[in-house]
């Protein structure tokens, strides 16, 4: 009984540690707000953290990529001439895999520049513009295709008739896995085996099971609102992105909003030394925000 009962207290404690966990008077520093790093772009989109901290962002109107050093608070262009790269994440090579969707393809980036375009089409057709791209321990990657027609596109002709979220893995070999009204931000975890999809036009957001490689399983509606870019933190909170920054925990209840001065919030993620800036990217600007909780690993 005394062994029941000492069960029983140690499960309640970690069970408040968790509840605390989520409080937002435990995830911020009182008084500390967004700051705005930059405002140089014309649209910012697509972070992703490098290994050491930093966090690569592309401006895709100009078609570059920068990022920010965390040391120096600075923005520095990276690459210009990108194939107009939306979404992007290292893979775990450390590669750049960008969304390059001037021709529907997907991009492969080293650190010193050299580029491999990886593909651009699905059962010889093109995709329509690859636009966000989550990739896993194994080297493969889930990437969704939705439709945004371009004004830089020449002479664009729809040739998927359909807007769908893909896996390709590590040998090249890629699988149409679920069709959508206009998939979005994307976002997984290997340590929570989720992954998390927006379908941003249907103001809904999905989590499913990952089994394996490409498996998905256990399709959930997660919550009542589409997302251009997501994140999550290490307690498994999801960030979704529009009118600012939403703050939703693991159950899909919102549980706080980050306000963001921009007519749109298009993406976000972790970065910085300990993993717990939140860098925010907003229309023609990119934003800081550091946080008492770390992203994810």
């Amino acid at each position: 009984m005394k062994n029941i009962c000492k069960i029983g207290l140690i499960g309640l404690v970690f069970a408040l540690i968790n509840c605390q966990s989520v409080k937002s008077s435990n995830m911020f520093y009182e008084g500390v707000q967004p700051e705005k790093v930059s405002d140089q772009f014309s649209f910012t989109e697509g972070p992703s953290t490098d290994e050491l901290g930093n966090v690569y962002f592309t401006d895709q109107p100009n078609d570059k990529i920068y990022y920010w050093d965390w040391k120096s608070n600075q923005v520095i262009e990276f690459l210009n001439k990108t194939g107009r790269a939306n979404g992007t994440h290292f893979d775990k090579d450390g590669f750049l895999i960008t969304c390059s969707d001037d021709q529907g393809e997907m991009w492969k980036i080293s650190k010193d520049k050299k580029i491999e375009i990886l593909f651009r089409n699905f059962e010889g057709k093109r995709f329509n513009g690859p636009n966000d791209v989550w990739n896993d321990a194994s080297g493969g990657m889930y990437f969704t295709d939705p439709l945004y027609i371009r004004d830089y596109w020449v002479d664009f002709k729809q040739e998927l008739p359909h807007k769908s979220i893909y896996y390709r893995d590590n040998k090249g070999n890629i699988t149409r896995l679920e069709t959508f009204t206009q998939p979005n931000g994307i976002v997984g975890s290997e340590r929570l085996k989720k992954l998390y999809i927006s379908d941003i036009d249907a103001g809904k957001t999905y989590v499913y099971d990952i089994l394996g490689d490409g498996k998905l399983s256990d399709k959930k509606l997660f919550c009542e609102m589409g997302s251009d870019g997501m994140t999550l933190d290490k307690h498994g909170n999801l960030y979704l992105t529009g009118d600012g920054v939403h703050i939703f925990n693991r159950k899909g209840k919102k549980i706080y909003h980050i306000s963001i001065p921009e007519k749109w919030t298009s993406n976000v993620t972790f970065g910085g030394k300990n993993n717990d800036v939140l860098f925010i990217t907003a229309s023609q600007s990119v934003y800081t925000f550091p946080m008492r909780v770390r992203g994810i690993q």
